[in-house]
């Protein structure tokens, strides 16, 4: 059975949404905005930071089929489709179940603890550098503060070493990451949090 917390978590959204339509905001994907999700696209050098949208929405289908609660969002400006997010909630920080992870400081630490997961997030290339990002990365921090699911204690997200703008885009939200043996492959992804 699909968890019951993703009817009720768009009631915050509709603010928003209601607001002046000039500014950005997240609207829940449907059939009516599906297709324009999957025809969005990063700038070429872009392409191995995040997975295709297509691949976001099978990975959310999948969880929600397993009860998992998972919240995708078309992010935009107007009435302009700008870009995608996209979250989830749970308590399992086991990763890749590295041993050096399993045996870290920060495992242990953060074991158990409830977080909501920024699991997708990208801007189309048309619409990049235009501020978009920060903007949706703040309604997407505002949604999971209204604990749609329950309470945590943090959000997470992970990004590609190479990708300096996220880096510094996430950083400017407070998000920390996680030094030492981390949560993803060495030299794979760096997973950072943050304290909500």
């Amino acid at each position: 059975m699909v968890d019951t917390c993703w009817e009720d978590d768009h009631k915050a959204m509709d603010v928003e949404v209601r607001k002046e339509m000039k500014q950005i905001h997240l609207e829940k994907v449907t059939e009516d905005n599906v297709g324009g999700i999957v025809r969005l696209r990063v700038a070429k050098e872009q392409k191995s930071f995040v997975a295709s949208n297509d691949w976001s929405l099978i990975d959310a289908y999948l969880s929600l089929a397993e009860g998992k609660p998972v919240f995708p969002f078309g992010i935009y400006y107007g009435k302009t489709l700008v870009g995608f997010i996209m979250m989830d909630y749970g308590d399992d920080w086991t990763g890749y179940e590295r041993e050096a992870w399993l045996n870290s400081e920060d495992y242990k630490f953060f074991e158990g603890k409830k977080y909501y997961y920024v699991w997708r997030f990208m801007i189309d290339k048309k619409y990049q550098g235009r501020g978009y990002g920060k903007e949706a990365m703040k309604l997407a921090l505002d949604f999971i503060r209204t604990f749609p699911c329950g309470k945590a204690e943090y959000s997470a997200l992970s990004y590609e070493p190479e990708n300096e703008v996220a880096k510094k885009l996430y950083a400017s939200f407070g998000f920390k990451e996680i030094l030492g043996p981390g949560y993803y492959e060495e030299g794979d992804e760096i997973t950072a949090v943050l304290k909500l």
